[in-house]
């Protein structure tokens, strides 16, 4: 298992080297961000620049070339202006789930308001139905589905918070808060993350009643 303290250290330290000042904002994501990681899980880091060129991609991927687990590195890049002008329904999730490791996205998350949470919550509905009748239809892959029940996870966090003011990040936690289709869904969704095996039938028609009726109901 790796040490994520030390390894945030030393990307922190490589990170400050390569681009000195410009570094406005630094946090983890994900397993080790939720305090649930696994051997196999990614590290999912966020760096925000004071503004990002073609250039910086370029070196920045060089500089994940020098670091430890390379292979397990993945995240997210931006520069300043481009993320505070991202679609709010999008920052919802992105700010509640980041640690902060180097600054705080205080600013960022000031954009993200009730109609933020409400799209949220709509546009990720809609997105799970269109996957997955598309892959009940066409794909008809495990992979899909799992990364579907993935999406809806997202969503029902979005939900919780919307009905307590409070963003849960585990999902035992979560499986306590939620109403019985929630429940269902969520259950599922740690069945899968923990290797359980794809009814994909079963799961799938599960998935689209919970979204079927999420939409007939307008949230």
């Amino acid at each position: 298992m790796i040490d994520i303290d030390n390894w945030i250290n030393t990307f922190l330290d490589v990170v400050n080297d390569t681009f000195a000042n410009r570094v406005w904002f630094v946090g983890l994501q994900g397993s080790y961000g939720r305090g649930e990681a696994t051997e196999t899980s990614d590290i999912d880091v966020v760096v925000i620049l004071d503004e990002l060129s073609a250039a910086d991609i370029q070196i920045y991927n060089v500089m994940l070339d020098t670091l430890p687990h390379r292979e397990l590195i993945c995240g997210f890049l931006s520069g300043k202006n481009e993320i505070m002008n991202w679609e709010p329904s999008d920052l919802f999730q992105f700010c509640n789930d980041t640690v902060p490791i180097k600054g705080n996205l205080g600013e960022v998350m000031a954009v993200v308001d009730e109609s933020a949470v409400n799209r949220a919550i709509k546009i990720g509905v809609c997105n799970i139905y269109h996957g997955c009748v598309h892959n009940m239809l066409h794909e008809k892959n495990a992979d899909i589905l799992r990364g579907l029940y993935k999406s809806a996870s997202f969503v029902i966090q979005a939900i919780v918070f919307k009905q307590t003011g409070n963003y849960i990040k585990q999902q035992n936690e979560l499986q306590l808060l939620v109403s019985s289709d929630e429940k269902v869904i969520i259950d599922t969704f740690v069945y899968l993350k923990n290797g359980g095996k794809v009814d994909f039938g079963k799961m799938s028609e599960e998935l689209f009643a919970w979204c079927k009726k999420k939409l007939a109901n307008g949230r």
